[in-house]
């Protein structure tokens, strides 16, 4: 999956109205909100926005014509391929009224001139693991952790042997649980504790 290494902004005039579009990087609907709060205008005439999340998706024309902006913006995230991302297109009018067709170039054209500025860059869902090992298998766990591209969260030793809490890329899991299992002759234990970002 791709989304955005970080925000980005675009600004044009069509036709006297200005168009300003802003797109960032967001995780949830709470990062939606704040994002929509940081670059909406209350002086202008829209502030339209669309943000698709995984398979969650929403968008809102803020008061023009049904239709004619936030899908257009929301069909230009998706025509994109892209996930975890929100683009707030704010207008102010500049009184030339640009019609359904109109407004609807002019909305997706924003976003999507913002985005064609934007650097994508490659995103995998992670997830969080609690891993349990005897303390004779602490080097073997750390190498391969180190293979498999997993982040060590926390780290603690005690009767039972190492405890620890790791994030790795979920497809990543399978094959991590049965190196651990190969390499522990089946003692070493890989539980998922909760998707992370």
């Amino acid at each position: 999956m791709k989304t955005l290494a970080g925000a980005c902004k675009y600004e044009e005039v069509i036709r006297k109205s200005r168009f300003v579009a802003h797109a960032a990087p967001v995780t949830s609907q709470a990062e939606t909100l704040a994002f929509y709060e940081s670059v909406a205008d209350s002086g202008a005439t829209h502030n339209c926005w669309a943000w698709r999340i995984d398979h969650q998706y929403r968008s809102n024309d803020d008061g023009e014509p049904s239709g004619t902006a936030g899908r257009p913006i929301l069909a230009t995230i998706e025509g994109r391929n892209l996930q975890r991302v929100m683009v707030v297109v704010t207008r102010w009018y500049g009184g030339i009224k640009l019609g359904v067709g109109g407004l609807a170039r002019a909305y997706g054209g924003c976003a999507a001139k913002c985005l064609d500025r934007a650097r994508i860059i490659d995103w995998a869902p992670r997830v969080e693991c609690e891993l349990q090992a005897d303390f004779a298998l602490a080097s073997t766990v750390h190498q391969l952790l180190q293979q498999f591209d997993a982040t060590k969260l926390n780290e603690d030793f005690d009767t039972g042997g190492l405890k620890m809490t790791i994030s790795l890329e979920q497809a990543r899991f399978r094959a991590l649980s049965v190196a651990l299992a190969d390499a522990s002759s089946g003692t070493a234990k890989l539980a998922l504790r909760a998707a992370s970002r």
